[in-house]
């Protein structure tokens, strides 16, 4: 049964069907104590609203799992929208802490030296599950807990604290500006422009703006670590990689993993210009 004026009181639970004292006249008005009548006389039905309804489906909604709510997306136009790109690489947040950043360090020290968490941990007359805290970032490390660490890894201790405030790469060449680098190929009219370059992180970056001439000879034997990008520009070749051979008009791309023998296979139209994006990790 709906009750007009927001939730029973719960002395009224008890009254059921009995008649209500009169002295409720002295708190509630007329029309409010008809309408208490008019509800406890009145058969109790689940719709809903009713104070059981309303027990009855609380109760049940506490037996069932409610459903996952999906995230919502952003609106077309909105900030959010306008600050996605195309790339499915993880957002970074705007910054990390310092104790993040200290535990990074010391993780990759303790990697390069090729030492087990708990071979660290012992050097440093600190607990393996401490030094896990701290290579997590998930505690603020007390001076005297780097200190041992410093001295376990042999470093200085401001090491630590070299990449919080970690500068993030940027290179910028004006048009006719790249470096002209000598590679295997250069001398059979194989021209490379350096683009750009990546002086910190895991991960070397080179992209290259190659040049083959009127004097550029076939060439597939480059082999090298990484991944390469090829984006054409001008020019047509027959370019090989492994055992398969890909015509390259302008606009066309490859991808492909730079362990395997690749190269120009046929000139098909000269001079050419493409781009050549190579990515290895850092030795």
């Amino acid at each position: 049964m709906y009750w007009p004026f927001g939730p029973a009181p719960v002395a009224l639970l008890s009254l059921k069907c009995k008649v209500v004292d009169t002295r409720l006249a002295n708190s509630y008005n007329l029309r409010v104590l008809e309408a208490v009548k008019a509800w406890l006389a009145a058969p109790q039905k689940d719709d809903g609203w009713s104070l059981q309804g309303r027990l009855m489906n609380d109760a049940e909604r506490r037996g069932r799992k409610e459903p996952a709510r999906k995230p919502k997306d952003a609106e077309p136009g909105s900030r959010a929208q306008d600050l996605k790109t195309g790339s499915n690489a993880p957002q970074q947040s705007a910054g990390r802490s310092i104790a993040v950043a200290i535990g990074t360090q010391v993780r990759n020290l303790r990697r390069k030296l090729d030492l087990t968490g708990t071979e660290l941990a012992d050097q440093a007359g600190l607990s393996a599950g401490m030094l896990s805290k701290i290579e997590n970032g998930a505690v603020s490390a007390s001076i005297e807990s780097l200190e041992a660490l410093a001295r376990a890894l042999n470093v200085p201790l401001t090491t630590f604290f070299a990449s919080y405030e970690e500068k993030r790469d940027c290179s910028h060449v004006s048009a006719g500006h790249g470096v002209l680098i000598e590679r295997r190929g250069t001398k059979a009219g194989h021209q490379y422009q350096l683009l750009g370059h990546s002086i910190s992180g895991d991960i070397v970056v080179e992209p290259y703006l190659i040049t083959l001439t009127e004097e550029a000879q076939p060439y597939t034997l480059f082999q090298h670590a990484g991944v390469e990008f090829i984006y054409m520009l001008t020019g047509k070749v027959l370019y090989r990689h492994a055992d398969k051979a890909y015509p390259l008009n302008p606009g066309d791309s490859l991808f492909f993993d730079a362990g395997a023998l690749h190269g120009p296979e046929e000139l098909t139209q000269l001079p050419m210009t493409y781009l050549s994006i190579i990515i290895y990790p850092r030795g």
